[in-house]
């Protein structure tokens, strides 16, 4: 079903009316449409053709998601709902391989099932919402934490979106940028991050939204942008982060940390520590989503027999000597080379 939410705030995720409204960023910035959805084989639909993004949002689908599908199925009648809830988890798993946040709430919210006694319904959507709330309230530690670090700095590249559109609200690299702003003027600019755009479709547009001015540039004048002397830190949010601190964001990311380390730019990574996935050991063991060439191929090479293919990875791994600090709500981590982020867990 598609509508407009009462509110066209900056928010990708909204409950209401016991169905959750999903912006479709593939629209923007032409067009803010929301879908509102009731099952969770559409919200996992939705996360795999992007309509919503970014590791935060996605979790926090999903979250919802498992709200829906237990809406569905649960009856007192009904002996075989969880099974169909499980289904619909096995479902969602798979939707998007690499941002391990998905993973985390899918975990929260079958250990929350196993707990509930009784009607599973309203405990299981008041669960999805804590969720969300959760992540806008460790997203606004972490601008804090992130704007304090960067003092006075006054020029700053973001990549991709990692903004409220990523995150239940505020965002992780975009907040960051948004705590900076309040305090003093900065000079912000933000890539255009190819091939979808986010930076050019997203970025600027949230940015702009909340008044703060931007300069979006082609990610290929990354390197001329530091030479100049104008950027202080690169700030990027994350996808999934090893135990090592190694780091796995939209494809690009490797490439400014290298150009950063020439340029004696620093990087800051932000990101929940829902994002940490403390089992792997470093980045060689994150599974990189390969998304179909015709993303981005001309039509004309898109048939058979065609002599020219694409590689279309959606995410690269920045190795952990590249990161000055990785920022999180429960602390920060500056040089992650020296020992990881391990300190970070419970």
């Amino acid at each position: 079903m598609s509508s407009s939410p009462n509110k066209l705030n900056v928010h990708a995720l909204i409950w209401q009316d016991q169905q959750l409204a999903v912006l479709d960023q593939r629209q923007l910035p032409e067009q803010v449409h929301y879908d509102f959805f009731t099952t969770a084989a559409e919200v996992a639909e939705a996360i795999k053709t992007m309509r919503v993004r970014g590791a935060p949002a996605i979790g926090i689908a999903a979250a919802y998601a498992v709200a829906l599908s237990v809406q569905q199925h649960y009856s007192p009648q009904n002996t075989e709902w969880q099974k169909q809830v499980n289904a619909d988890i096995t479902l969602l798993a798979a939707s998007r391989p690499t941002a391990v946040n998905l993973f985390w709430a899918l975990s929260v919210m079958q250990e929350t099932l196993l707990l509930i006694e009784h009607s599973p319904v309203d405990e299981m959507i008041n669960k999805a919402l804590e969720i969300h709330q959760q992540d806008i309230a460790a997203n606004k530690k972490m601008g804090e934490l992130g704007a304090d670090i960067l003092a006075d700095a006054q020029g700053l590249l973001t990549h991709c979106n990692a903004g409220a559109l990523a995150t239940g609200g505020y965002g992780t690299a975009l907040g960051v940028i948004r705590s900076a702003q309040q305090r003093q003027v900065r000079e912000i600019f933000a890539g255009e991050t190819r091939p979808w755009l986010q930076g050019a479709r997203l970025t600027v547009w949230e940015l702009a939204e909340d008044n703060i001015p931007v300069t979006l540039i082609a990610d290929s004048a990354a390197a001329m942008l530091m030479k100049s002397g104008k950027i202080d830190w690169i700030i990027v949010g994350a996808d999934r982060i090893a135990a090592n601190g190694d780091v796995a964001n939209k494809i690009g990311t490797y490439s400014l940390a290298v150009l950063a380390r020439h340029h004696g730019v620093k990087m800051m990574v932000v990101a929940p520590v829902s994002t940490i996935d403390f089992a792997m050991e470093n980045g060689c063991q994150i599974e990189i989503e390969q998304r179909a060439a015709s993303e981005f191929l001309p039509d004309c090479y898109v048939q058979a027999g065609s002599l020219v293919d694409a590689w279309n990875p959606v995410f690269d791994v920045t190795p952990a000597e590249l990161i000055s600090v990785i920022v999180t709500e429960r602390g920060v981590v500056f040089n992650p080379f020296e020992k990881g982020v391990r300190e970070l867990k419970k």
